[in-house]
């Protein structure tokens, strides 16, 4: 195969070479037609063209990938030793009925090595847009042809397998959407945090466990201290550079289980499940310290930001609701802010 390579360096390429690759990975076939549904389509490509091998080729820029192979074990070839970059070059189908005499093929390895292929024949596999990605084929260790039912029967199956790759693209796509959609409604644009009503939403859900299980649950509101005067000195859009750089210190600095979120305006909320007052009040001292910390410039002048935090936890006796958990971390917050800020209550 090593040999072969460097005999056969070069390889044909379509003229709409660029557009034909960038069709390729927009189907994601490469990733998706395998499987079952795939399988049985070249299964059957085979039985009627009456070939023991049979697969689907995917040719990116310098390999043919092969998928849903009958007959014969191969994962991919160099494009310059696959019959398939010569089938990619139009939309007609393509047969070879000798590939020993036919210059295109007498020196692939598949012609002069297992399995010793004689017969090769193919049908485009063309895009909607018109760009011929890959191949549905079938070989034999015979030479030979189609006869036009075959040939007619490998164009309708090759439909067939492109309608299926654009199928699970599509799907594919729809499910990206769909998380997309969700990720818009749940989530802050500027902090990249829950916005509040995702956060209410798990809020009711953490509350219901906490009580059923009487495990803790803690709140712990945050408010950027005078952050208007940041807005006044240094324009609303270092503001908006503010908030999202302490949005992304709070995202990384939280559990997997907790949530973080924008409340509204320059206030925040963390939700610690499973989490008592004591390790939210040290969760929340850690946090203080490090928005103290964090840098913020406006060109060459540092924009000094620090937060109030306040901590409201579940006692399951007159904190033990939604309502009374969020009250709580509130007061805590107003608290802070009367004792001098950049403290945690």
């Amino acid at each position: 195969m090593a040999a072969a390579e460097q005999i056969f360096p070069t390889f044909p390429q379509p003229a709409d070479e660029q557009a034909r690759l960038a069709a390729l990975h927009r189907s994601a076939a490469l990733d998706h037609a395998a499987g079952p549904d795939f399988l049985f389509l070249t299964e059957l490509a085979a039985r009627l063209c009456d070939v023991p091998y049979a697969f689907i080729a995917l040719v990116d820029a310098e390999r043919a990938w092969t998928r849903a192979c009958v007959g014969l074990q191969l994962e991919s070839l160099p494009r310059s030793q696959a019959y398939c970059a010569w089938t990619v070059l139009g939309d007609a189908p393509m047969e070879i009925p000798d590939t020993l005499a036919d210059p295109r093929s007498a020196a692939l390895a598949l012609t002069t090595g297992a399995p010793f292929v004689r017969r090769y024949s193919a049908v485009p596999l063309r895009t909607g847009e018109g760009h011929s990605i890959g191949t549905l084929c079938v070989l034999d260790s015979r030479p030979g042809g189609l006869t036009p039912d075959q040939r007619d029967t490998l164009a309708r199956l090759a439909r067939q397998v492109i309608a299926l790759i654009e199928a699970r693209a599509n799907e594919v796509a729809l499910r990206q959407s769909m998380a997309r959609l969700e990720e818009l409604a749940t989530t802050d644009e500027l902090t990249g945090l829950h916005n509040r009503r995702s956060l209410l939403h798990r809020l009711k859900f953490e509350v219901a466990r906490a009580r059923r299980f009487r495990a803790p649950l803690a709140a712990v509101m945050i408010d950027l201290d005078h952050f208007k005067h940041v807005n006044d000195e240094h324009g609303h859009a270092m503001g908006d550079k503010v908030l999202a750089a302490v949005g992304k210190l709070v995202r990384d600095n939280v559990r997997m289980i907790d949530v973080a979120a924008r409340y509204g305006g320059e206030e925040l909320c963390l939700l610690l499940p499973n989490t008592p007052r004591e390790g939210a009040f040290k969760m929340a001292e850690t946090l203080r310290a490090r928005v103290e910390a964090q840098v913020h410039m406006d060109g060459a002048r540092r924009v000094p930001v620090t937060a109030s935090f306040g901590v409201g936890a579940f006692d399951h006796m007159g904190i033990d609701d939604a309502d009374s958990l969020l009250r709580a971390a509130d007061e805590a917050l107003y608290r802070a802010k009367e004792n001098g800020r950049n403290r945690v209550e």
